[in-house]
């Protein structure tokens, strides 16, 4: 501990996740300053001071004592004291991205009653109770990561956390999977310790257009020229027109869905977005996000209707909103996320290239395993003009993203789910998912050399039988679960061309060249950091105690890849995974915001790899606690 700091508040979380980030990518040697003694394991920071570091996190082999009371301008400036002169600018910029975070970790801190309240669970002052923080848990109040001494121990009442779970019972269609994406947003990244940023937003833009704060507000829209388009010239929302694919996509407001759709057609479409009926000859309507709208007036050739229309709510990803109970919108935004280099913009070839990626895994068909209806876009050449539908299936829609979500009072989604679907077993629910997961994610890798980077926002739990079977396949384990599993935003995927050739399917023309390669290794990588770490790896031992998660993943995993015997993708992939000494990691902070990409030579900051951890699959963190045993807000 540092001697004769105070720190309150969301401080010593931020500072301590942004510290075990530092040491796990040994940005700038740090780990050179990890020092050994009879007294334990420490890092020496700027000035002397020595925190204290125990094994037991997920990812890496040490991180700060949950006891440590770290100052965010310690971690930094001992950032700034060992960055190399060229990286100056990243580490400011980083600096500005922590500082960011810890204000909309307090502003949400301040807002979480309300939220909660307006979701129907609202969450009485007297059953607050402090919890620590967990490498992979929801983002703590101050309240719980205050370090008072007391014993912790689990809600005293069977009641408590049955009423809790008793609010995510049986959400109405419209609202359960927007409901469920603003409760995933409690959650902070299992990785990068500044997620909560979002450059350059206000506090008041936060709370109006960030998913951890439930708003709703309504869109705005521009007129492009029509030659400028590429894809759909009119986005199928309620009321574009007549006779647009949208069919009844609906919206949150049906008297407002009705106007709309009885619009005489396009020129009323224009009208009704404040913009001259004539431009319907020559123009198509955009819809563009409210925080966008500056930096498109700024484009000379299109012009930004005055008037709102079509009322949404983000989902976790924030650039995405849901315009209806099936179907959402993915546009652009000017603010960076998950690091600086990582724009919310959408470039030309994008969404063309997903598109591409869906229609090439609906000729791997899997079972169990559905996929996002994603064709249906349009970009006008500027990364701020661009959209893309993305219509969901039927059923009720978890994001993987919120298994760890806390409910008022007690408990968590994944409880609340095994409660619903196997009895209270929460191993057993994620057993399930678990088979779907690697049974997919194993089968692209050995049969087409294709991984994907569908991480735990990518991926949903669809539950009820509107879901409908799944195709036959080797080693889904769909049989055995309640729930099929949704993949989308496919634009991220890694694809062999010589295993797609041989297994007899055409190699997308993708304009990304940096989605087609045929070295084994890069694909490995995938796989290792984006379906075993986040996808497996995060829920599982953010639910269950740390042998239990090691067992269930490592059984799942074997048994997906037993069938392919001897096949040398097969091989590759366990001596990678189930036989590896350390897994590979991302190197996030270093390539996102810290080091130019001239220096990193990255070639995309998404794949940026140089960091190893333990095996958690052959030795568990023994230190790890499961969120299902720490109390929630």
């Amino acid at each position: 501990m540092i001697a004769g700091s105070t720190v309150t508040g969301r401080e010593p979380y931020l500072a301590a996740r942004v510290l075990n980030a530092l040491l796990r990518e040994d940005y700038g040697g740090l780990a050179g300053r990890v020092t050994r003694s009879k007294d334990g394991v420490a890092v020496v920071l700027t000035g002397g001071h020595r925190v204290r570091l125990v094994p037991g996190s997920l990812f890496q082999d040490f991180v700060a004592a949950p006891e440590e009371r770290l100052r965010l301008e310690d971690v930094l400036d001992t950032l700034r004291e060992i960055a190399a002169p060229a990286d100056a600018p990243g580490v400011e910029a980083f600096a500005r991205e922590c500082h960011e975070a810890l204000r909309a970790l307090d502003l949400h801190d301040g807002h979480r009653e309300d939220v909660l309240a307006r979701l129907g669970r609202s969450v009485p002052a007297s059953a607050r109770n402090p919890a620590g923080p967990s490498d992979v848990a929801y983002a703590p109040t101050a309240s719980e990561t205050a370090d008072d001494g007391a014993s912790r121990s689990l809600p005293s009442t069977q009641a408590r956390i049955s009423a809790a779970r008793e609010a995510v019972t049986a959400p109405s269609v419209s609202e359960d999977a927007v409901r469920y994406e603003t409760l995933a947003a409690f959650v902070d990244h299992p990785v990068y310790p500044t997620a909560r940023s979002r450059v350059g937003l206000t506090d008041e833009e936060l709370v109006a257009y960030a998913p951890e704060f439930a708003p709703s507000f309504a869109l705005r829209w521009a007129a492009v020229p029509r030659e400028r388009v590429t894809g759909t010239p009119v986005p199928p929302v309620p009321g574009l027109g007549r006779g647009g694919p949208a069919g009844g996509l609906g919206t949150s407001d049906p008297a407002e869905s009705r106007r709309w759709s009885e619009a005489a057609g396009a020129a009323e479409a224009f009208a009704a977005a404040g913009l001259p009926r004539e431009f319907a000859q020559t123009h198509a309507l955009f819809p563009v996000h409210p925080l966008t709208v500056p930096a498109v007036r700024e484009i000379p050739w299109a012009v930004v209707g005055p008037v709102p229309y079509l009322t949404v709510r983000p989902t976790l990803s924030m650039r995405t909103v849901a315009i209806g109970p099936r179907a959402q919108l993915k546009l652009p935004l000017t603010t960076s996320t998950l690091g600086l280099r990582n724009r919310r913009s959408i470039k030309p070839g994008t969404l063309a290239d997903g598109a591409r990626a869906e229609l090439l895994l609906r000729a791997m068909p899997s079972p169990g395993i559905l996929l996002a209806d994603e064709q249906t876009h349009a970009h006008a050449g500027h990364e701020y003009l661009g959209w893309l539908l993305r219509r969901l299936p039927p059923g009720e829609i978890v994001p993987v993203a919120a298994l760890l979500a806390p409910l008022p009072g007690a408990g968590t989604v994944v409880e609340a789910l095994a409660d619903r679907l196997s009895g209270g077993d929460v191993e057993g629910l994620l057993g399930a998912y678990l088979r779907l997961l690697f049974g997919f994610g194993v089968r692209l890798f050995v049969e087409y050399g294709t991984a994907l980077e569908a991480h735990q926002q990518n991926l949903a739990l669809v539950l009820g039988e509107e879901a409908g079977p799944g195709t036959d396949g080797p080693g889904s384990g769909a049989d055995s679960a309640p729930f099929r599993l949704l993949v989308k935003d496919n634009d991220g995927l890694l694809a062999s061309p010589g295993h797609l050739r041989a297994a007899g399917l055409t190699v997308p023309d993708f304009t990304d060249e940096r989605m087609l390669t045929d070295d084994p290794h890069a694909l490995a990588d995938v796989f290792v950091t984006i379906t075993l770490h986040l996808a497996a790896a995060a829920p599982a031992f953010g639910a269950l105690p740390a042998p239990r998660a090691a067992r269930l993943v490592g059984d799942a995993l074997a048994e997906a890849l037993e069938p392919y015997g001897d096949d040398p993708m097969a091989r590759l992939l366990r001596a990678r995974t189930l036989d590896a000494a350390r897994l590979v990691g991302k190197s996030m902070v270093t390539a996102g915001t810290l080091v130019d990409k001239a220096r990193t030579g990255a070639r995309d900051v998404n794949k940026f790899y140089g960091t190893s951890g333990p095996n958690y699959l052959r030795q568990p963190p023994a230190a790890l606690r499961p969120v299902t045993q720490q109390r929630t807000p």
